[in-house]
């Protein structure tokens, strides 16, 4: 059946229904999102992501330097505060970029969960005390949720803390806290009562308090460094929000990292995807490129739909987010699931479109694959996310 005549009436009703329908990112959005691609590949390429593999921080003052001139930290904290007054929308299409180019250091976890935390849970004096000077670079901040068990959800948090006058008691472990070890201040979850999401408390400290002891942890991905930290009776009588009410902050807070970092994978997949592609245009075996085989064809054309379906489950998810809309609680988790198995999968076959050669040292392929391993195990895996999606399906 040809239906290439086939216009569909245009009624008023109809007129008003696409005129509220809009599946892109406005033009300003795009034009970030090519300023983005431009600094990257000028400022982040991989040699420089080895190269903080290589460092004992993983932080490069200099980058940050620039970063923070580019306003990416203060991209979501408002204006009124020293941000951009950015929507996360913006900072959706900044994130994909960034995972294209594997943007090395705290950038993520200052900008994406210790600025949304406060911004979400701070008081009035803690925002006007920190939020400029996250904006400004002075002050990076991470935030403390997983324990031994890994995992993100509030039954997770089991790690106590005392209370005496208006003073807490802190004695225990926090494991895979992002970037703990260059951070200046820490926001801990921690449980003062009950059970489940009731009685969780967050408790804010300088990240070098005596008391805390942080170590480094090797991990797949040494581009963003996971920490676990220590508390030996250590005290604070700072809090983010209410004693015991600690949980809705902490949620919404795992949205936006969550649907942020679902991006940053979609981003990781799509590098890897386009490296395949022109590795397929230009091995010639046979007296023919690689990509004239079917095998390899239909290797990239899966990849290819794999990483479209991630980026709109994703984009939707993000849009959620964006909008605080109830859809978050089911979004959020399908994205990171679906791009969970997508990005591990996609450079994995990757890696085999390169013949093998992308798991040798010296090709860049791997570094792609364990970002999208590490990227696959942060703020829980897919099985996690699809039963959270199963059990809020089922009421």
């Amino acid at each position: 059946m040809d239906l290439s005549g086939f216009k569909p009436q245009d009624s008023p009703s109809r007129k008003r229904r696409i005129a509220k329908l809009d599946f892109g990112f406005s033009e300003e959005q795009e034009m970030l999102r090519d300023a983005a691609k431009r600094f990257l590949a000028d400022n982040c390429p991989t040699k420089f992501v080895r190269q903080m593999m290589a460092d004992p921080t993983g932080h490069d003052a200099a980058f940050w330097k620039k970063l923070v001139e580019l306003g990416w930290p203060g991209l979501l904290i408002p204006e009124s505060y020293g941000g951009q007054g950015g929507s996360f929308l913006d900072m959706t299409v900044i994130v994909e970029e960034a995972g294209k180019a594997l943007v090395p250091g705290p950038f993520f976890t200052s900008a994406l969960l210790a600025a949304p935390l406060l911004i979400e849970g701070g008081s009035d004096q803690q925002k006007k005390d920190l939020l400029p000077r996250m904006a400004k670079g002075e002050f990076i901040g991470t935030v403390a949720i997983a324990e031994a068990a890994g995992r993100f959800d509030a039954d997770g948090i089991q790690l106590k803390a005392t209370k005496s006058g208006n003073e807490y008691t802190i004695t225990g472990e926090k494991f895979f806290v992002p970037d703990a070890h260059v951070a200046n201040g820490m926001a801990v979850a921690v449980r003062t009562g009950g059970s489940g999401e009731k009685g969780i408390t967050i408790l804010a400290m300088n990240a070098k308090a005596p008391g805390i002891t942080i170590t480094q942890l090797k991990t797949v991905d040494m581009t963003r460094r996971l920490c676990h930290v220590k508390f030996d009776n250590l005290k604070t009588s700072e809090l983010v929000g209410k004693e015991g009410e600690g949980w809705p902050i902490l949620r919404r807070t795992l949205d936006i990292a969550t649907a942020g970092l679902a991006a940053e994978m979609v981003g990781t997949a799509q590098r890897a995807l386009d490296m395949s592609v022109d590795y397929a245009k230009t091995r010639v075996q046979f007296g023919k490129p690689i990509g004239s085989f079917q095998a390899v064809k239909h290797k990239c054309v899966d990849m290819m739909v794999a990483v479209e379906n991630a980026r709109s489950l994703t984009y939707y998810a993000c849009w959620t987010v964006d909008t605080k809309g109830a859809e978050a609680a089911t979004a959020v988790p399908m994205a990171k699931a679906y791009a969970s198995d997508m990005a591990k999968n996609v450079t994995s076959e990757a890696i085999q479109v390169h013949g093998g050669i992308g798991f040798t040292w010296e090709h860049d392929m791997h570094l792609f694959h364990r970002r999208a391993l590490a990227g696959e195990a942060n703020f829980g895996n897919a099985p996690v996310h699809r039963e959270t999606v199963a059990k809020s399906l089922l009421g």
